[in-house]
């Protein structure tokens, strides 16, 4: 009797070990509501994370529901008991009435290995907002992760957009930051509500690590004549 109560003892204390030395993701508040804005508005926010485990905590990867929704993490390693910041910023530019985005956070924490932050509001649009009178270029989605890849492979993916103006959209230039990016639009010329696609190429050879690459694509939008689109991959030596 007093050998199995020894046995049970010692799962239980080597059960309670593993989980204080095993990292663990917490947040402070998981949403945010940013009420009633304007279209076109920018909004910012920044949520806070704490490694409240006794590992290191690693941020794999931080995900947006939306094109129109960037999030990126100051840090990606936490020591334990430390603290960053994943900073998001929605962009209400094309959107109307109540908004709902989400932002995946994956990290290694063993018993919650995905954690979901939330922003919501309400876009407003002024009755004589002359937006969508002349050109508009739409991105359903301008950010676009390659995940892993290996040193050498070259990536390719198709961008769809639209033009949700009332006059005829033009793309007059396409500029990509690296050699190592290409990018090719389908058609130049979009009467209103068409759509087309850019196919951006990206060549991994004598790369490692993180990869981010910005294409613009220059058009007669009235508003947004130089819009950007991201491209990111994590290069793995062969």
């Amino acid at each position: 009797m007093i050998r199995k109560l020894f046995v049970i003892v010692i799962i239980t204390v080597a059960t309670a070990c593993s989980q204080v030395v095993s990292p663990k993701i917490s947040v402070q508040n998981s949403a945010y509501e940013f009420g009633d804005i304007n279209q076109g508005d920018i909004v910012n926010h920044s949520f806070a994370v704490t490694n409240t485990g006794g590992d290191v905590l690693q941020i794999l990867d931080v995900k947006a529901s939306c094109g129109c929704t960037a999030a990126k993490p100051d840090k990606n390693e936490l020591k334990p008991g430390e603290s960053t910041q994943i900073n998001v910023s929605f962009n209400s530019k094309g959107r109307k009435g109540p908004q709902t985005k989400t932002i995946t956070v994956k990290t290694n924490d063993p018993e919650q290995p995905a954690v979901t932050l939330m922003i919501k509001g309400n876009v407003l649009v002024k009755e004589n907002s002359e937006s969508g009178s002349g050109a508009m270029i739409f991105f359903p989605e301008t950010q676009h992760d390659f995940g892993k890849v290996k040193e050498g492979d070259v990536v390719s993916y198709d961008f769809t957009f639209s033009n949700k103006g009332k006059l005829p959209l033009l793309v007059k230039d396409i500029k990509t930051s690296c050699g190592c990016t290409a990018a090719v639009v389908s058609e130049k010329n979009l009467n209103p509500g068409q759509s087309g696609t850019i196919k951006v190429d990206l060549d991994t050879k004598n790369r490692q690590g993180r990869m981010s690459r910005t294409v613009t694509i220059v058009s007669n939008d009235m508003n947004e004549p130089n819009k950007i689109i991201t491209i990111t991959a994590d290069v793995l030596k062969r």
